[in-house]
């Protein structure tokens, strides 16, 4: 059995991904930035402790980073598997358009809080000579454009680049490092930004309805693909090119049950 760390875990995608984990009997270590998040998510999980535990961390600060590897090493003696999942999405606006304050989080968050990530995580498991390290990209990554994700977009194309440069650099440790790309999965962020543009999303909702999934399906099949994955480098992808073209093909000819639904939108 593995022990995780996953970053951004107190919710969506991040917290679908502890729970499928766990649900095949992994130890799991989840974090988000505040206490009150980790303890609701805890709750939510109903796991014990030898099991699973929660630590507070904002992964923009790489001293918390390293207090996050600290906790989970001394919780579960070594860290298997380290997930840099925490991110931050702002897809409203232009480029020109969006609040300096909000390029500042993203910025922070998506590519500063992944690269502590990567070093503390790297450096703990040069000492075990073994381990996984995972970063999460999103759309953008492969250099592909969507209006309102200038900034969110390149902070992922930026990692793409940055992991790809960390998997050269760590060859020959034993570290693996890998890429996740989930797709288009319906989050509390993505229902915050329909809510608060609902003209917006309801000239996209049909195109959109084709494509995305929920949080459980997607997070079951990356969990089984970071478990089973032993080549660095690796993109590990949901949403691929083909399952596109064959969903929007589909959608031609039959109508896909209402994925927003259950989500009240």
């Amino acid at each position: 059995m593995a022990n995780i760390v996953i970053t951004g875990s107190t919710k969506g995608i991040g917290f679908g991904l502890a729970k499928a984990f766990l649900d095949n009997g992994h130890k799991v270590v989840i974090s988000g930035r505040s206490e009150e998040s980790v303890w609701t998510a805890l709750n939510r999980l109903q796991i014990p402790a030898r099991k699973c535990r929660g630590f507070a961390c904002d992964t923009s600060d790489p001293a918390q980073v390293q207090a996050l590897w600290e906790f989970a090493e001394e919780a579960f003696t070594r860290v298997d598997i380290w997930i840099n999942n925490a991110g931050l999405a702002r897809t409203s606006w232009q480029i020109l358009e969006t609040p300096q304050s909000e390029i500042d989080a993203m910025v922070q968050t998506n590519l500063f809080g992944t690269i502590n990530g990567c070093r503390v995580a790297a450096a703990g498991m040069k000492k075990q000579r073994s381990g996984k390290i995972f970063n999460m990209l999103g759309g953008g990554s492969d250099g592909e454009y969507f209006p309102g994700m200038g900034i969110y977009g390149s902070t992922k194309r930026a990692l793409d680049y940055f992991t790809d440069a960390l998997s050269s650099e760590l060859k020959d440790t034993g570290i693996l490092v890998g890429k996740i790309r989930p797709g288009m999965v319906i989050t509390e962020a993505v229902i915050r930004e329909a809510a608060q543009d609902p003209e917006k999303f309801a000239r996209s909702r049909k195109f959109m309805n084709n494509l995305v999934d929920q949080v459980d399906t997607v997070s079951a099949y990356l969990a089984e693909e970071i478990l089973a994955c032993n080549r660095s480098g690796k993109k590990i992808r949901w949403l691929t090119s083909g399952k596109i073209a064959a969903r929007l093909v589909k959608g031609l000819v039959r109508k896909r049950e209402d994925q927003f639904a259950q989500h009240g939108l």
